[in-house]
């Protein structure tokens, strides 16, 4: 197996906020896979560090997007002063006996936000201010356009959020919130003008941050990120000051069932703890009797740890950490599952 672009659809080379690199300056080659480990041969014809980087992490996505069972990717390099750029650009690791050689590991690769996020990713500095009298952080400025992308293999399309409040938002919102489906969990049936309030209201709040979800460009989804803590959750549980969470519509009927809950769901959680190194853990309060919703949410990693009561519905509080989204591998399909089989780690 060889590396034959390294760029995912629709990312064309230098795009504003994101790397971009040529398939010709460094070429990965697949060895042999046995017992979780890829034996993998680099080429560099350029020791750039951040042309190098960018193609080792991208080279791990490739193979670990829907394989959780890849728990290493032993490279090899040539010249062998690249394994120096691994390790210093893309959390490589040494082995023991083995001095030709760097393990990358897809639990450390997958929390580099360079290829994925559209900013830096790193923490903000703390400052701490009160809000309805609870303190909290002072929150980061939002972001605006596009602030994530991923390659959906099992689509065969791309993913990204992006920032509510373009032209025509407020219209879209309006469509998706007016579905029978939709209205019957959201309430927030209305007209456009309701919608165009609602949405003002998000953008000038600054705990909150609404995203259109996108496949290859086509609007199919709404999503609510905000931090608990100033939310009407965190006074129900004892949140954490850099806790997320997050609600959900989605809008396009061909956007729905397993294939695709599969790359948005474990897509925006990697959104949430790539965006804010702080945070994490990451909670949400479906209906208790959302069984489906549920079910999902299970299946993604997500934990159960009570019950919380709001004037319109008792919520399952349910909590992602950082540390199983990245240890276990969520970002793959069917991972959570395979993480609770009871098979050891390689490693």
């Amino acid at each position: 197996m060889t590396v034959s672009t390294l760029l995912p659809p629709g990312r064309p080379a230098g795009s504003p906020g994101f790397a971009g690199l040529s398939a010709t300056e460094a070429r990965f080659e697949v060895v042999t896979i046995a017992d979780g480990i890829v034996e993998a041969r680099l080429r560099a014809a350029d020791l750039d560090p951040p042309v190098l980087g960018e193609a080792a992490i991208a080279f791990v996505e490739g193979l670990t997007a829907q394989d959780a069972a890849i728990e290493a990717v032993r490279v090899r390099a040539e010249p062998e002063a690249a394994l120096d750029v691994l390790v210093e650009r893309v959390a490589g690791r040494s082995i023991a006996g083995r001095p030709d050689a760097v393990d990358l590991l897809p639990d450390l690769v997958w929390q580099l936000p360079g290829r994925w996020l559209a900013g830096e990713g790193r923490p903000y500095p703390e400052l701490r201010t009160v809000t309805a009298g609870r303190g909290h952080p002072l929150r980061p400025p939002k972001p605006r356009g596009t602030v994530y992308r991923r390659a959906i293999p099992w689509l065969g399309a791309e993913l990204t959020f992006r920032a509510a409040g373009e032209a025509g938002d407020a219209a879209l919102l309006n469509a998706w919130m007016n579905q029978p489906r939709v209205a019957a969990i959201w309430d927030e049936a209305g007209p456009v003008e309701h919608h165009r309030a609602y949405l003002d209201g998000l953008i000038a709040d600054p705990h909150i941050l609404p995203l259109i979800g996108l496949l290859d460009g086509r609007p199919f989804g709404w999503f609510e990120v905000y931090y608990a803590v100033e939310n009407r959750l965190g006074a129900l549980y004892a949140a954490a000051d850099w806790d997320r969470g997050w609600h959900v519509a989605i809008g396009d009927e061909d956007c729905r069932g397993a294939a695709h809950v599969s790359a948005w769901l474990p897509s925006l959680m990697h959104f949430l703890f790539l965006d804010e190194p702080h945070t994490r853990r990451i909670v949400g309060e479906p209906r208790a009797d959302h069984r489906q919703q549920l079910r999902n949410l299970e299946r993604s990693g997500f934990a159960a740890v009570g019950t919380v009561d709001f004037p319109h519905k008792r919520a399952a509080l349910v909590m992602l950490t950082r540390e199983r989204f990245f240890r276990d591998h969520l970002w793959a399909p069917g991972a959570a599952e395979a993480s609770l089989a009871g098979t050891p780690r390689a490693r």
